[in-house]
């Protein structure tokens, strides 16, 4: 992926890791189209950085990515990097009676088969483009999951593998698939995040991945230092000790 001169769509811009994103590339020389459910935030981003632009969309309905696809094609033919950002994260408790899996349904939607979807609605884009890439969005907690927030870990599990799988099966179009691997971010993705001392400061975040991408530009992968407690953990042997870390640091925090 370069690092500009690009037409990006990127979903889920309008806050948190999606925004900072979406206002880097655009300070670095792309045209950016920030996308996500709400209006609101998505104006805001537009008016603190002009040029850039908002469409509306739900991730997780299958008629409006047709709709959203079809009407950015058409408005932007130059469109070359589509990355999906978008997601929810929500507790779960598993063990209690009547566990309802409305929550766990919505977060596969969003999360795993939204980008799916969007992908396949603009691969005949991407592969007429130079330069074409995607970049998926996964998490540390894919490679050692937080146990209350089980179907947002797995589907995360699920993006990392999909990309390998999506990476190989087009590489012979030189389409460049790239995932981002955030550890908790200060956003305001689930309660009490943003304010949490162990989460790490946005700007730093943003700093680090961009500097990633300029070094690696093909990826396949971004992974900033403090992902790599997770990220490492099964690799380097110390993936019980990591996961019960992880999971009596929640514990201790409620």
């Amino acid at each position: 992926m370069k690092i500009n001169g690009n037409t990006i769509l990127l979903t889920g811009g309008g806050d948190g890791i999606g925004r900072g994103l979406a206002d880097a590339l655009h300070q670095a020389g792309n045209k950016v189209i920030v996308a996500g459910r709400r209006r609101e935030p998505l104006e805001a981003a537009c008016r603190d950085n002009p040029g850039m632009l908002w469409t509306q969309l739900d991730v997780a309905d299958p008629a409006d990515i047709t709709r959203v696809a079809t009407a950015v094609v058409a408005d932007h033919p130059a469109l070359n990097v589509v990355i999906h950002n978008a997601g929810i994260m929500r507790a779960e408790d598993l063990s209690a009676d009547g566990y309802d899996t409305a929550d766990a349904e919505a977060t596969i939607a969003t999360n795993l088969i939204g980008p799916i979807q969007l992908t396949a609605a603009l691969l005949p884009q991407l592969k007429a483009q130079n330069d074409a890439a995607i970049m998926t969005v996964s998490s540390g907690l894919a490679s050692v999951p937080l146990a209350y927030t089980p179907t947002y870990c797995a589907t995360k599990a699920a993006i990392h593998s999909w990309s390998q799988s999506l990476r190989t099966q087009l590489a012979r179009h030189e389409i460049d698939v790239i995932e981002l691997v955030p550890p908790q971010v200060a956003t305001t993705l689930m309660p009490g995040q943003k304010d949490d001392p162990g989460a790490m400061p946005l700007d730093e975040f943003i700093t680090e991945v961009m500097a990633l991408l300029k070094a690696n530009p093909s990826g396949p992968e971004l992974l900033v230092e403090r992902v790599r407690i997770l990220r490492d953990a099964e690799a380097e042997g110390r993936y019980d000790q990591t996961f019960k870390m992880l999971n009596e640091r929640h514990r201790l925090a409620q």
